[in-house]
């Protein structure tokens, strides 16, 4: 089981709080709190859980602050683990909560239209992407969260957060969410980089649904947005998960590698002839065997094989083919 840090002050007006997120193999989303003339703006909020409500409030409280006194929560990107507590901190506080316009209107269209995802778009999404009879019997293991708090307000590129006697920057990193933003904190030589730069691990890209309209290219955006967040001038960079590390441009260029390797390996694997989309993904390296993930893990996965092979269709290398009812690739 991994292991919680404790609250830090890191210094220069700014501390970490560890937010567990319960039965998740990432443990716990590293929450930051910013020193401002206001009171304490925080870089994403957590999981909205009792036990992760305890531990935001018991953690500020503990670095000698407290979540009564919250000015405003920037949040990363509309993803459970770091805007979940966002509307709970506002309840407490007063304190307003922001995001980007992209996930902002992402939430209301959530919101007032629901979630097309529940388990028979899931099994129609595997079907056309090729899985056979005995994937489509198994049943998925999931549970469905309520969108996060709407945003009192909305932040665009190059826009400056609520922080008063400070400058925190927004940069948009789109590609693991739409509205996905890092953070760069000008007068302090950090930058925040939520779940798009991570020290280990890369987040998911993924293309929902898997024959999204030809101009949604989500790895495309992330790759362009790495190359972008790489020329910040940070020292130090804070992601939400894992551990603070030095060296962001170095691991910028690892991280676009990695995918790069992919696509290569993609291109390696139609050599053969053309494919379905399970049947590539199935190919794909990942960290667990293919016929050892849950249902689950394996519809995630396609997602991301998806998000490759648009990339890949994007620049001209390969070409969908086959019937209407099942998605097929084929190199050129």
């Amino acid at each position: 089981m991994r292991v919680r840090p404790e609250p830090e002050n890191l210094g220069g007006g700014l501390w970490s709080v560890p937010v567990p997120i319960p039965g998740n193999p990432l443990g716990y989303t590293l929450v930051y709190a910013l020193e401002s003339e206001r009171g304490p703006v925080l870089v994403d909020a957590g999981w909205n859980h009792p036990d992760a409500w305890e531990a935001l409030s018991g953690g500020l409280g503990a670095v000698g602050l407290d979540v009564t006194d919250v000015y405003g929560v920037v949040v990363t990107h509309f993803h459970p683990d770091h805007a979940g507590l966002a509307g709970q901190v506002r309840e407490a506080s007063g304190a307003w909560v922001a995001m980007h316009h992209e996930d902002a209107a992402l939430i209301r269209r959530i919101r007032t239209e629901g979630s097309k995802v529940d388990e028979a778009w899931m099994m129609a999404e595997m079907r056309r992407a090729g899985a056979g009879p005995a994937e489509l019997a198994e049943r998925f293991e999931h549970g469905r969260m309520p969108p996060p708090a709407d945003p009192d307000r909305e932040l665009s590129d190059g826009e400056l957060v609520d922080l008063p006697g400070r400058k925190l920057r927004t940069v948009w990193t789109p590609g693991h969410t739409p509205g996905h933003i890092c953070l760069h904190l000008e007068d302090g030589d950090r930058i925040f980089t939520g779940d798009h730069v991570l020290p280990r691990i890369t987040p998911h890209i993924a293309l929902y649904p898997y024959d999204a309209p030809a101009d949604v290219d989500p790895l495309g955006d992330f790759l362009a947005s790495l190359e972008r967040v790489a020329e910040v001038p940070a020292g130090e960079v804070l992601p939400a998960h894992q551990y603070r590390f030095a060296g962001l441009g170095d691991r910028v260029q690892e991280i676009i590698d990695h995918h790069e390797e992919r696509l290569t390996s993609l291109m390696e694997m139609l050599a053969a002839g053309p494919a379905t989309l399970w049947q590539l993904a199935a190919g794909m390296p990942w960290r667990d065997p293919w016929d050892q993930m849950p249902l689950g893990s394996r519809r995630m996965a396609t997602a991301e094989a998806a998000a490759h092979l648009r990339t890949l269709e994007r620049r001209g290398l390969v070409h969908r083919q086959g019937s209407d009812d099942v998605i097929g690739f084929a190199r050129g």
